[in-house]
């Protein structure tokens, strides 16, 4: 069975192409793409880890995660925000994450960036949740008019499907059902 952007896996779930593609795509469709989240330390990561696949496959950083969880203390912001130039050259060599300067150096100043917000907004998910139903280039403005990089549109379009800001699963796909489920269900952060 195939419709147009859906495809049946052999498990007999019905999902979005691309979801369907590769066992950590499957896993990362069913269970997460999608689905509301309001944990700051997750928004930052996800924020990052988009910023990091700009260029690259999500494929490539997915399989990465982990190994950017051990080199980024976990995406706590307020430890990422302390790191320097040591810090940096440790990541430049470390070849279980993506090693290009400009994306490490612009994960620590966002760490710092993602401080200054919480201490005016109350939280990263109160911001991010506040632009639920915004168009993404209206968040990415905002981000870059605090000092955040790697946060155009497209990156922060990416971030909003996965982070579960807008269900982009198609309909048909058994997991859009589930992710709407979700979102009705979720509390969104003030």
């Amino acid at each position: 069975m195939s419709a147009e952007g859906l495809v049946q896996g052999d498990d007999g779930v019905v999902r979005c192409t691309w979801g369907a593609s590769t066992p950590d795509y499957q896993a990362y469709h069913d269970a997460e793409w999608g689905f509301p989240v309001s944990d700051d330390r997750r928004l930052f990561e996800k924020l990052c880890l988009e910023g990091f696949q700009s260029g690259l496959s999500w494929l490539t950083i997915l399989r990465k995660r982990e190994n950017f969880r051990a080199a980024f203390a976990g995406f706590d912001f307020d430890q990422v925000a302390r790191f320097g130039a040591e810090d940096v050259e440790r990541l430049l060599g470390d070849a279980g994450i993506i090693r290009h300067r400009g994306k490490i150096e612009a994960t620590i100043s966002n760490a710092a960036k993602a401080l200054e917000l919480v201490a005016v907004e109350g939280s990263v998910a109160a911001y991010v949740w506040g632009f639920e139903g915004s168009d993404p280039a209206v968040l990415a403005k905002d981000l870059k008019r605090r000092g955040w990089r790697f946060v155009g549109p497209t990156t922060v379009y990416a971030f909003m499907q996965a982070m579960g800001l807008v269900n982009d699963h198609l309909a048909g796909c058994d997991i859009h059902e589930p992710a709407e489920q979700a979102r009705d269900e979720f509390k969104r952060p003030i």
